[in-house]
């Protein structure tokens, strides 16, 4: 599985930190962005390259996005038709967007979760599964329609 990740220069420091971890067990991770610690660079960018590549192969890719407070890059990212992406708390939270409702991309709050805590989410975020339960798919489909989708 391909993991794309982007981060704005306040969520530079913890995407190293995670783009680390994730290689070390094994994932192929593609760094859409910022290369380089900019203050003034605008989460868009980066959630929109993560989105847009996710969104290629939402199957067999996943995308992580991270911003100060987590909003700006989960509404960015969002635009994306296709997209799903959430911006999770707790380990248990993003267990229930994956198994529910199929959240393709996590969006972290550098500002709000520690670097330990957010390892955690994208471990939870990568290996659980979605339940494909008739009423998740129903929902799904709906939202599909709203984007245009279907």
């Amino acid at each position: 599985m391909n993991i794309y990740i982007g981060a704005d220069h306040r969520g530079f420091a913890m995407k190293g930190l995670l783009v680390a971890e994730l290689k070390n067990e094994g994932y192929t991770v593609i760094d859409v962005g910022a290369a380089t610690l900019v203050k003034d660079d605008d989460y868009p960018d980066f959630a929109r390259g993560v989105a847009e590549n996710v969104a290629q192969d939402p199957e067999g890719r996943r995308g992580i996005v991270i911003c100060g407070s987590g909003f700006g890059a989960d509404i960015a990212a969002n635009k994306v038709r296709g997209i799903r992406a959430a911006l999770a708390m707790s380990p248990d939270h993003i267990y229930q967007g994956r198994h529910d409702d199929d959240v393709n991309v996590l969006a972290l709050a550098a500002d709000f979760v520690n670097a330990e805590d957010a390892g955690k989410m994208v471990k939870v975020f990568l290996t659980t599964p979605f339940a494909k339960e008739e009423r998740y798919a129903r929902r799904l489909k709906k939202v599909a329609e709203m984007e245009g989708g279907i």
